[in-house]
């Protein structure tokens, strides 16, 4: 009876250690599971933004693709959360000098570079490079960040784009402070060939009045439009740069 008891004993606790070994083993395989499927979560969004990026036509021209795919990543979660409804992205790469085409215009649908040229940044950001950027009143900066484009008006400049910022703390003024687009004659040739650099604006991205019409027509109600620099305060902290996007349904927009 003693033997049977021993028996039965050893029986449970064999059986109760293997329960429990195989529930820790079912545990660490999802739990790695878990990771190689963040891991190739993260690879496939890269995977796809390099190939949108591959796909362009950009006319013999290139833009950064480190600028590409902040920008293009912000459109993703933009869009996702229901902001887009043009899938036109442009891109004010204020890491260059203002005397870069630093304007780029892309149809994501297309795949094809619709404008290259010249924007002025504010005339309290900087001389020739963009410096210095603020969301502040008066300040005649540039302000970093995602745009969403609204609707158009007649001004002092003209025909007009609103734009509406997106990136709390870092453009969400542009609405009162009239951050528009707008064209101006001292974005031009002539402008560069004089003072070596752009003329510059109270913080508005303005181009030439010869492109205004083009540009603000392509991108009116709706699309994004990003304002780049190496700024780390606002890579690091930027809701649309670092929230994790996904690839779109089927690969395409």
């Amino acid at each position: 009876m003693k033997k049977l008891i021993l028996c039965m004993s050893v029986a449970f606790t064999t059986a109760f250690s293997y329960n429990v070994n195989a529930k820790e083993d079912d545990n660490n395989a999802k739990k790695v599971a878990s990771a190689a499927a963040s891991t190739n979560k993260a690879q496939t969004i890269d995977e796809y933004i390099t190939s949108v990026y591959n796909a362009i036509d950009f006319g013999g021209k290139k833009l950064a693709y480190d600028v590409f795919k902040k920008a293009y990543t912000g459109f993703l979660n933009l869009r996702s959360a229901g902001q887009v409804s043009k899938n036109i992205l442009s891109i004010a790469d204020f890491s260059q000098p203002s005397t870069a085409h630093r304007l780029w215009v892309i149809d994501l649908v297309s795949k094809k570079l619709l404008i290259n040229d010249y924007v002025a940044h504010g005339q309290g950001s900087g001389d020739l490079y963009a410096t210095k950027f603020s969301n502040q009143a008066q300040s005649h900066q540039s302000s970093l960040g995602f745009y969403i484009t609204d609707g158009t008006y007649v001004g002092k400049h003209g025909t007009s784009l609103r734009l509406r910022g997106v990136d709390q703390g870092y453009n969400h003024s542009a609405m009162s402070r009239a951050v528009v687009i707008h064209g101006a004659n001292y974005v031009s040739n002539d402008a560069v060939a004089g003072m070596g650099r752009l003329g510059r604006s109270w913080g508005c991205p303005a181009v030439s009045n010869s492109l205004a019409p083009k540009f603000i027509s392509a991108i009116k109600d709706g699309s994004v439009l990003f304002v780049y620099a190496p700024q780390k305060d606002y890579l690091s902290s930027s809701t649309w740069l670092n929230r994790a996007c996904q690839v779109p349904n089927g690969g395409t927009l």
